[in-house]
Formats: structure tokens, C-alpha cells, sequence
């Protein structure tokens, strides 16, 4: 595999992981391990988001003014790092969502079977 190829993947997969990020914080302010949490569940235990993805996940959409971060205290009364979207961060969220749709779409198309009548 070369090194291109690489990136590209790692490219999409950090995109996915963007988008599942902002789409979680999009419910409401929500502390970084309960958005691992919300992700597993909410995509029934087949996603797995470790802490060494989601945290420079977060700072890029920071970084990128997404999102913002606010300290607090989480429901077990411990300081916690709360995660909201901001307006651009909602414009970007449904910009990817339309994109992806229209990208699974697709690729749900080319992975039907061929009857023998579409031959």
C-alpha cells in the first residue's frame, strides 16, 4: 500500500470520526467519555471510539471553531471538560451529513446485486 493511499484512508476515517463526533454533540453539552459512550450505543456496540482518537478528534474540531469546550462538573460530580457545537460547527454538521447520505447512497447502489434482467 502506498503512502498516498494511506493517507486517504486515514483521511476518511478521521472525517468519519469528525462527523460522528459533531453529530453527538449536536444532542446537547456532553463530556468527552460520554461521547465514546453515545457512539457505541447509539451505532448498537459496533463502534468503538478509544480515548487516543476522540481527544485529538475534539481539539481538531476546536481547532477548526466547531465546537467549544467549557469545564464543569459531570453526573458523578466530577470535574469534566463539556463539549457543545457552535453555528459554524451546525452548518458543517449538516453540510458532511448531506454529503455522506449521498456517499453511503452510492455505494449501496454498486453493492446491490445484479438480477439477471439488469444484465
Amino acid at each position: 500500500m502506498s503512502t498516498r493511499r494511506s493517507e486517504n484512508q486515514s483521511g476518511l476515517l478521521q472525517g468519519t470520526l469528525d462527523l460522528l463526533i459533531l453529530q453527538t454533540v449536536a444532542l446537547g453539552p456532553v463530556h468527552g467519555h460520554a461521547i465514546a459512550q453515545l457512539i457505541e450505543s447509539r451505532s448498537r456496540e459496533v463502534l468503538q471510539v478509544g480515548h487516543g482518537s476522540l481527544y485529538p478528534g475534539l481539539q481538531r474540531l476546536i481547532k477548526a471553531g466547531l465546537i467549544v469546550a467549557e469545564d464543569g462538573t459531570s453526573e458523578n460530580n466530577r470535574k469534566a471538560r463539556f463539549y457543545r457545537l457552535t453555528a459554524r460547527g451546525h452548518k458543517k454538521l449538516f453540510a458532511e451529513t448531506s454529503r455522506w447520505h449521498r456517499f453511503s447512497e452510492a455505494i449501496g447502489r454498486v453493492l446491490t446485486p445484479l438480477t439477471e434482467e439488469s444484465n
